[in-house]
């Protein structure tokens, strides 16, 4: 049914995404599915990496040691962008088409206080709306 997965990630937080992470390699595995873990970053250094190199090739290990850990066919992407708060949706929808997928599997938003208080948008809510293929939403 599915073939390939694409997971938004963020390295920073990936101790407040255990289930998203772990839906996304059961899913994997029933489907026989690759993962494509992505994330979006700006060119400025940021919680994770320095720079977008450093941050792809943190994202290249994670992916890889995820596939073998797991035993599953991983890879990973990192788009650019000015600024991520603007324009994290549409990179999002770009890498979907851009690396074929047919579902996402993400968490709603990122953790913390403005989810207490519904102060915050979620993206994962913005790409189902927009995108054309099956979007799973972890919370």
């Amino acid at each position: 049914m599915y073939k390939r997965i694409l997971v938004p990630v963020d390295l920073s937080q990936l101790g407040n995404m255990p289930k998203t992470l772990n839906t996304a390699i059961d899913v994997a595995k029933h489907y026989q599915a690759s993962l494509c873990y992505v994330t979006v970053t700006n060119s400025t250094p940021g919680a994770a990496a320095h720079n977008p190199e450093e941050l792809a090739e943190k994202l290249a290990e994670f992916a890889e040691e995820q596939g073998q850990v797991h035993g599953i066919q991983t890879d990973s992407k990192v788009l650019e962008s000015v600024d991520t708060a603007v324009e994290l949706d549409k990179k999002l929808l770009d890498a979907i088409k851009d690396t074929g997928s047919d579902l996402v599997i993400m968490a709603s938003h990122a953790p913390g206080l403005g989810d207490k208080l519904h102060l915050l948008r979620s993206n994962g809510a913005e790409i189902v709306k927009h995108s054309d293929i099956s979007v799973f939403i972890v919370r």
